[in-house]
This record gives structure tokens, sequence and C-alpha cells, in this order.
């Protein structure tokens, strides 16, 4: 039993006519064993009778017996192999999709632990063992499990590519290297391998960077998205606030139009039943009259009817009016309700004066950004507050060293400019600007390849989109030709608006909530600058600066 449970290599129960464990082991007279069924065969098939191990030959076809003693210990072996591999699995992992599985395996595939280049076959870990212990075996070349074992030999020469050639960009034999690319530049895979992870790590560098990039561009998409839809709600509310005062005040014309008719109409049934409640009495003493009358004809008393008739008169009617020229004449409703419109349109016009510009100051208010001045664009007669948020002129003489400031392209040498530091080139940008107590004043956006060292014209044309103060009391549009601007009454604080894609440049005078000009249909292809010109201080009476204020939305 000790020599049993110490039980031979796998070698000792392989047939060697099928290089599998024996089934139902026979042995010959000269010792060798084989399956019955396929020294059977073999013999069916041959004209000797011969072992096939020693090439002994028999006379005549022997008869085979079962060995019981080896059938036995192949019966042993197979429990304990089968116990061993059931072991081995489940302690490995079955292959998933998407892993090589074990080319070996039947039934459950096993997760493939290395696969060979000369034999072509992935193993899982049972399976890989004879590759580890078996000398010939060992000198076979294991790579880590891969599929498509094929594609990894020479079709032309069936050895491992091993090699890379430079020169066709292709993997090679060894053979290849000596015969189709012996003057090439070849170098071994791993080589070439470490190069390319080396460009792939660049690529994979350069494909975050543009994938990073256009995770930005999806946020900065989606917050104009956010952004448009915040429009979308304020306009709408506006759009319900404009359009339910609107509303409110047609339903009030149309009660006042239908009171005033209905006002006309009982005047006139009034009067109607006066005139009728009056006929009706006269109508009452005619025909009491007319009883008398004729009750006094039928009498046929002589003395009592000529005394009666003289007595009372009876032959004459009672008072009564004339009525020849009386008549209810119909209402007149011509030019009711042309009127009732007319006054509807000057109720509603005063309506959206009122509400559709503080409507829209406050929709252009929503894009506002900080702005400061910039010193190194201004005129060095300038002077800027430290915060870069006021400037008013310096009463410098024009004629004075310009302390070598003049060959600054960034700077205005010739006219009392300046423009802010920040620059726009899409979207939508607001600022405000204190204009209080000034008698002149340039203000709006510059595009940034205007020239600064020279008299300039302000105009869209000339890359100037501005309006401007002269004489204390006049407004223009800086276009060519200018645009003399009427307002109500002077702003205090400039509100200035700029659409970069819409083309449009605004202007707002913020304390009415008004618009002063519209500059539309501009094409921008260059960054824009906010520009201010606070003018010359004109000895004292334009000294107050222009103030870039904080935007505060009613």
């Amino acid at each position: 039993m000790a020599a049993a449970n110490c039980l031979p290599s796998e070698d000792q129960f392989l047939c060697s006519i099928c290089l599998d464990v024996f089934t139902d082991p026979v042995t010959t007279s000269c010792g060798h064993n084989f399956c019955k069924n396929c020294i059977t065969e073999h013999w069916n098939t041959n004209d000797q009778y011969l072992c096939p191990m020693c090439n002994k030959v028999f006379d005549t076809k022997p008869e085979l017996e079962v060995n019981t003693s080896l059938s036995e210990m192949v019966a042993q072996f197979r429990q304990s192999a089968q116990q061993k591999a059931s072991s081995s699995s489940s302690e490995q992992q079955v292959s998933k999709p998407g892993e090589v599985p074990c080319d070996v395996c039947t039934g459950t595939k096993l997760k493939a632990l290395k696969s060979c280049l000369v034999c072509l076959v992935s193993y899982c870990e049972t399976h890989l063992e004879p590759h580890l212990t078996t000398s010939g075996l060992k000198r076979h070349q294991l790579i880590d499990p891969v599929e498509n074992l094929e594609g990894r030999m020479c079709t032309k020469h069936d050895k491992p590519l091993e090699l890379f050639c430079k020169t066709d960009q292709t993997c090679v034999c060894m053979l290849c290297s000596v015969l189709d690319h012996n003057m090439h530049d070849v170098v071994p895979l791993k080589e070439e391998y470490e190069g390319k992870k080396v460009e792939l790590g660049k690529t994979e560098a350069e494909i975050q960077q543009m994938i990073q990039k256009r995770r930005l561009k999806v946020q900065e998409i989606k917050h104009s998205v956010d952004l448009s839809e915040e429009d979308a709600d304020r306009e709408i509310a506006e759009g319900v606030q404009v359009f339910t005062s609107l509303k409110e005040s047609v339903e009030r014309g149309l009660n006042e139009l239908i009171n005033t008719i209905k006002e006309k109409q009982k005047t006139t049934e009034k009067q109607a039943e006066a005139f009728i409640k009056e006929l009706k009495q006269e109508i009452s003493e005619l025909m009491k009259r007319s009883t008398e009358v004729e009750q006094l004809s039928r009498s046929e008393d002589h003395l009592h009817l000529l005394q009666s008739v003289q007595s009372l008169n009876i032959q004459q009617p009672p008072p009564t009016k004339d009525w020849t020229e009386v008549s209810i004449r119909p209402s007149s409703y011509e030019g009711t309700v042309e009127k009732a419109v007319v006054q509807l349109e000057e109720t509603l016009s005063k309506e959206m004066k009122k509400l559709l510009p503080e409507s829209e100051l406050k929709r252009v208010q929503q894009y506002a950004v900080d702005v400061t001045l910039d010193p190194d664009t201004a005129s060095h007669q300038l002077i800027l507050s430290d915060d870069g948020k006021q400037v008013n002129h310096g009463d410098v003489d024009p004629g004075k060293d310009e302390k070598g400031l003049s060959g600054n392209k960034e700077r205005f040498s010739l006219i009392e400019c300046v423009l802010g530091k920040q620059s726009f080139s899409s979207g939508r940008f607001y600022f405000e600007v204190q204009v209080k107590g000034k008698t002149e004043w340039d203000l709006g956006v510059a595009r940034e390849s205007i020239n600064r060292n020279e008299l300039i014209t302000l105009s869209p044309e000339d890359g100037y989109w501005t309006i401007l103060l002269r004489n204390g009391n006049e407004y223009y549009a800086a276009a060519k030709p200018s645009v003399l601007l009427s307002l109500k009454s002077p702003p205090q604080k400039v509100g200035v608006f700029v659409d970069y894609e819409e083309g449009l440049v605004s202007f707002y005078d913020v304390d009415a909530a008004a618009l002063i000009y519209s500059f539309t249909g501009c094409s921008f292809t260059e960054k824009l600058f906010p520009f201010f010109c606070p003018d010359c201080n004109d000895g004292g009476r334009n000294s107050a600066p222009l103030i870039i204020s904080p935007v505060r939305v009613n």
C-alpha cells in the first residue's frame, strides 16, 4: 500500500500509440504496455504483428488480457490527477471576456498565465507546468498571454518575429534580417518598443491636453447655455411684466369704451322715459275729456247739454304740449372706438417708454465687467487715480517735454485719451462711467490696432465707436458724418454695452434708464478696449474727472 501511495510520474501511464493515459492497459510478451484498443487497431492495420516499441515480431496475433494491476494504478492516478486539477482550477481564475483563455483546458476555460511562441499555445497554470519542469520545453520562449499567436510568427519562415526593420517599418524574424532585410536598419523589438513607448507617452500627453481643452470647451459651452437660459428666463419674466401691464392698459381702455357707450345709451333712455311719461299723462287727460264729451253727447236733456257745454267749455281739449318738433335722436357713437384706440395708443406708448428702457438696461447690466484704466496707454497730460478708476486732464502744456513718452506705441501722444486694461474679443460686456460736472468728454470702445501717435478721427471706420459731449450741451454719436443726439436731460452716468458677435455698441443714460444711441451692424475682428477721453481742463471749467463706477442693478 505504501508503494501505491508513491505514485509514479504521468509519463509511466502514457500509451506510446495515443500518447494519452492508458485505457484498459494490456501487456505484450515483450513487456510493453498499450491501450487494448490502440494495439489491436495497430495490428489490424499492419501486415505483421510487431511491437511498436521494440519491433519484436509475433508469428501469430497474441491473445491480450487487461493488466489488472496496471489498470488499478491508472485509475488511482486518474483520480489523483482529477483532484489536483480540481484544486488548481478552484485557485485559478476562469477566463473572462477580454482575457486570454487556456488553449488546453476542456470544458471551462481557465485564464492563461503564459503563451508559448514555439508551441503557439496559451497555457493556464496547470498546463504550463511541463514548460517549467521538462528540459526540452524549458527552452521554449514564454511571453505574457496574448491572442492570435499565429500573428507573432513570420509567415515566410515560420519563426518568431523578434526584430524590427526600421527601413520598412515592419516586424521580422531572424532569417528575414539575414535574407530579405540584410542591408536594412534592423533593431531588436525591445529597442523599438522602448522608442515607441516614449513616442506614445508624448502622444498620450498631447491627447490628454486635447481632451482637457475640449473638456474646458464643454464647460464653456455649458456655461454659455446656462447664461443663455438665465437670459431667457429674465427676458420671459420681463416680457410677462411688460405684457401684463399692457394687457391691463388694454382692459382699462376697453372698460372705459364700454362705460362711455353705456352712459350715452342711459342718457338717451332717460330722456325717452321722460317724454313717454309726459305723453302718457296727456293721453290720460285727453281720454278723460273724451269720455265726458261722449257722455254729454248722449244726453236727451237739451238744457243740461247746452248749460254744460257753456260752463265747462267742454268742446275745448285740455292744454297739451306741441310734440311736432319733439323726437329722440339715437346717440351718435361714431368715432368713439377710434378715439378710444388713439387714447389707448397714447397710454401704451407711455407704458412702453416707462417699462422697456428700464427692462433693457437691466438686461445689459447683467454683463457688467470690472474695468480699470491702463496707465501705459494714457497721454502724458492725463492724471490717473491710484486705483485706476478716475482720469482727468492735468492742464499740462502740450508743447512741454513729454519725458520721452511719445515713442511708446501703446501711449496716446497727441490727444488726451486712455484705454482700459481689459480687452474683449468675444461675448458681451458692459461698464458705467460718471460724467457729472463735465462740459466735454468722449466715451466708448476702440480696436487694438488704432494708431495712438497721431491725431485721430473718432469714427467706426477709424476703429472708434464713441459718443461725445461738446460745449456743455451738445451730444454727438461719432460717425461719418456725426449724428446730433437729442436728449431730454444731460446724463450724469453713461453705460456702455458691447455685443461682439452681434456687432452692437450701445450707450445708456443710467439714471433715466434710457437708450442714448446704438452703433449696429458693426464688424469686429480685433480685440476691443474701453476708451476714455476727459478732454482739456479748459481753465477749470472741465476739471471734473471721468469716473468708472461700480454697476448696481436695481
